[in-house]
């Protein structure tokens, strides 16, 4: 189940475990695809596209499992 990100601090914290995760495996665990995928549902706008943009900068190869997402425009 995602959370709703109120600001970027949320944000942050969800692009540091993407970070994460691809540096440990190269991979996101499906759990956590699914509950950023929620989390992009249920937040703001603003909130879902500074978190493209930092993920693209911080995490690019993370990119690939959320472009169905909305994450290329």
């Amino acid at each position: 189940m995602g959370y709703r990100w109120r600001n970027k601090t949320d944000v942050d914290e969800a692009v540091v475990v993407v970070m994460n995760s691809l540096d440990e495996k190269d991979i996101l665990p499906s759990w956590l695809v699914r509950t950023i995928q929620q989390s992009i549902e249920d937040s703001d706008p603003e909130y879902v596209k500074y978190f493209y943009a930092e993920v693209g900068q911080h995490a690019p190869a993370g990119m690939k499992f959320f472009e169905d997402l909305g994450g290329s425009d």
